[in-house]
C-alpha cells in the first residue's frame, strides 16, 4: 500500500531543486478514541455550528473566518480570500542557511516529519544535499506553510532521508532564567559521586519500549472487560441469523491476541 503524504512540493538549495514528499513522523491513530454518546439511548451525539443571534444551524457553505475589529464587528475572510495570500513556501522548501547541528536547543523543536524524494529523477539531487549536510554536521534552516501558517523549519539528515522539524517561534519559548534563577548553583561535592554511581547502574541503551503508555493499556483492559459484560444484540425480527460460512482462513487479530495471552501466561508461570 502506497504511503499517504501530508505534503508534496520541492526542496530547493540555490539552483538545485528536486520534488519531495512529506509525511508526519509521529502518529496518534493507535490511541484510544471515544465518541460522545447520549447515555440514555446509546446513540452518538452530533455537533454543529449555531448562529449565536438567530439560534439556527449554519450550513457548511456559509461558514467563514472572521477577524474581530471591534465588539460584534468582524472582517470576514472566505477560503478563496485565504488562498489568494498563499506564499511561495506553500510548495517550496528553500534552504536559506545552515547552522551547526547541535546549536538548536531541543525546546524549539516542535513536530518531526519525514521528507523523501517524490520521484526517481530527484533522487540524486536529494542524496547530494543530504550527504553534504551529514559531512559538515549541519542542519538546513527554511520556512514552510503548514496549516495556513508559515512556520520556521529545520532539515536534519537521517539515514537515507531527511527529518523536517517544525520550530516554535522565539516568543513561544519562555526564558529559562525566569524559572531557574532561585535554584542553588552549587551541589554537595560528596553526594555527586553517589548519584553518578546510581546513574551508571540505571543507564541502558535507549529503546522505544521505555516510554509505553500505562493509561492506554489500562483503558484497553477496561474496554475488554466491558465488552464481556455486554449482552449480544438480538437479530432483527423476521430475519434469521445465517451461520458464517466455514473458512480455513485464520483471523490474524485473533491469532495475535492468542499469542499475546499465551506469552503472558508463560511469563506468569515462569
Amino acid at each position: 500500500m502506497a504511503p499517504r503524504y501530508y505534503w508534496k512540493g520541492y526542496l530547493k538549495l540555490s539552483l538545485v531543486t528536486c520534488p519531495v514528499a512529506m509525511t508526519p513522523a509521529t502518529s496518534e491513530s493507535e490511541k484510544v478514541r471515544f465518541h460522545t454518546l447520549n447515555k440514555d439511548t446509546g446513540n452518538r451525539v452530533v455537533s454543529q455550528y449555531i448562529d449565536s443571534v438567530t439560534g439556527k444551524p449554519v450550513k457548511d457553505e456559509n461558514e467563514a473566518k472572521g477577524y474581530a475589529r471591534g465588539e460584534n464587528d468582524y472582517v470576514i475572510l472566505t477560503d478563496d480570500d485565504l488562498d489568494r495570500v498563499a506564499l511561495d513556501t506553500v510548495k517550496t522548501i528553500d534552504i536559506e542557511k545552515f547552522v551547526p547541528a547541535n546549536s538548536i536547543e531541543w525546546v524549539y523543536l516542535e513536530k518531526p516529519h519525514y521528507l523523501m524524494p517524490d520521484d526517481a529523477v530527484g533522487n540524486e539531487a536529494f542524496a547530494v544535499i543530504r550527504e553534504a549536510m551529514k559531512a559538515d554536521n549541519v542542519v538546513g534552516v527554511s520556512k514552510l506553510v503548514m496549516g495556513r501558517r508559515e512556520r520556521a523549519v529545520i532539515l536534519e539528515p537521517r539515514d537515507e532521508g531527511i527529518v523536517l522539524w517544525s520550530l516554535r517561534f522565539g516568543d513561544e519559548v519562555r526564558p529559562e532564567e525566569s524559572y531557574f534563577e532561585d535554584i542553588d548553583e552549587e551541589a554537595d561535592p560528596d553526594l555527586v559521586p553517589l548519584v553518578q554511581q546510581l546513574i551508571k547502574h540505571k543507564t541502558k541503551r535507549w529503546s522505544p519500549d521505555m516510554v509505553g503508555d500505562p493509561i492506554q493499556n489500562a483503558l484497553l483492559k477496561l474496554i475488554e472487560e466491558k465488552k464481556k459484560l455486554l449482552k449480544p444484540k438480538k437479530a432483527a425480527k423476521g430475519k434469521k441469523e445465517q451461520a458464517a460460512p466455514a473458512s480455513n482462513v485464520v483471523n490474524i487479530m485473533d491469532a495475535l491476541r492468542n499469542s499475546v495471552e499465551a506469552e503472558l501466561k508463560n511469563r506468569r508461570a515462569g
